[in-house]
């Protein structure tokens, strides 16, 4: 006997399209999600706190990294930003040597005028809840006293005020490890690491941009400078006597080098191919929108790219020594062997012909793959 068959066998099926797709699956289905071991949804009705923390990896110890606080589009936007950015974190801790896993958070609104102390406590209970799993800095939107008053509710946070004992703001000495790298770049392409009379583009004057800016006019650099906030230009060219960048499209500008301090992913398909300059070393997170295509085209052009997680470590390194219990000198005495590090990365890459960006990524995962084994013993 033939039973009969369901009435509604046929459905409409709809085309969807790969971007489409990718958003049904946000968080495994993502590159960027790049096997995360976690991901903390916060959300805070009485403050308006709504905030992710994203930890990457913690095979060689705690995953911690800035809170970053920006109007985002979307929360899709957010999402991907904390992968992207917890993900650079567990490298730039490999590469740099320290006992440090790879974590981040972003916490979604404008930090001008959204923010409240009330709010970061609220975001500090969050953190604590984790039990020490992630530890919080600072970040795009913070400031020292936004770590303090997370402080007040939970230890596990670097750069609070000096005061308090802590590292301070980590930005001089981000500064001072980019400088470093953009020398090291510098000595690579151009066969010395005398930066005085090169033409040097800097994209993004906050914290760590104005102190660049202030290394490199000092050794003499002809230095111009590029924000979105024509305050802020005013102010940093006539304190340092920086130009302001005037063209139309800084990617195509006629400069030596191109250092990319604000937001990430700079270096994309728009920009790739306009790009004059000989070296980028910048302070901007995730420089390259995809490593995988972006990074092989500069190498192609003759461009050499100092790997960001690796040159903007010094913050890391600040922070760091708040855990690892040493001064302001050794953090410094650290931040500045990125040039050498940076060296070595780009000799590495050219006897492997790779990229620099995954010549760096190979060492960094190198170095967790070696902790995993000995951890398993």
């Amino acid at each position: 006997m033939i039973k009969s068959q369901p009435k509604y066998i046929f459905m409409t099926t709809e085309i969807t399209t790969p971007k489409e797709l990718q958003k049904m699956d946000p968080v495994f289905g993502q590159l960027s999600f790049d096997n995360h071991e976690q991901i903390v949804f916060c959300n805070d009705k009485d403050t308006g706190l709504k905030a992710i923390i994203g930890i990457h990896n913690s095979v060689l110890g705690p995953a911690l990294g800035g809170t970053r606080m920006w109007k985002y589009a979307n929360e899709w936007e957010a999402l991907n930003d904390v992968l992207r950015l917890s993900r650079g974190m567990t490298y730039k801790s490999a590469i740099t040597g320290l006992n440090l896993g790879g974590g981040k958070a972003v916490i979604i609104g404008d930090a001008k005028t959204e923010k409240t102390p009330e709010m970061m406590r609220k975001f500090g209970e969050f953190v604590h809840s984790l039990s020490g799993r992630y530890i919080t800095a600072e970040d795009v939107g913070m400031v020292t006293a936004d770590m303090d008053t997370v402080r007040d509710v939970t230890p596990y946070v670097t750069g609070i005020s000096e005061s308090r004992g802590g590292s301070g703001n980590p930005s001089p000495v981000t500064a001072y490890g980019v400088y470093m790298g953009m020398k090291a770049a510098a000595k690579y392409q151009f066969g010395s690491d005398k930066l005085d009379g090169k033409k040097i583009l800097v994209q993004g004057i906050g914290h760590v941009g104005e102190t660049l800016v202030e290394y490199l006019t000092k050794e003499g650099a002809l230095v111009q400078i590029a924000d979105i906030n024509e305050g802020r230009l005013e102010e940093v060219s006539k304190k340092y006597g920086a130009s302001i960048y005037t063209g139309s499209d800084l990617y195509t500008a006629d400069v030596d080098i191109y250092a990319p301090c604000a937001l990430g992913a700079t270096i994309n398909d728009d920009t790739v191919y306009k790009i004059n300059a000989k070296v980028i070393a910048g302070a901007a997170n995730n420089q390259l929108a995809n490593e995988n295509i972006h990074g092989p085209i500069l190498q192609e052009r003759g461009i050499v790219y100092a790997p960001d997680f690796l040159i903007n470590a010094g913050g890391i390194i600040n922070v760091y020594a708040e855990i690892a219990h040493y001064d302001k000198a050794e953090s410094m005495r650290r931040t500045e062997n990125i040039y050498n590090t940076t060296l070595e990365i780009f000799d590495y890459a050219k006897a492997n012909s790779l990229t620099p960006q995954k010549a760096a990524m190979a060492i960094a995962e190198n170095r967790i793959e070696q902790r995993k084994k000995e951890n398993a013993k």
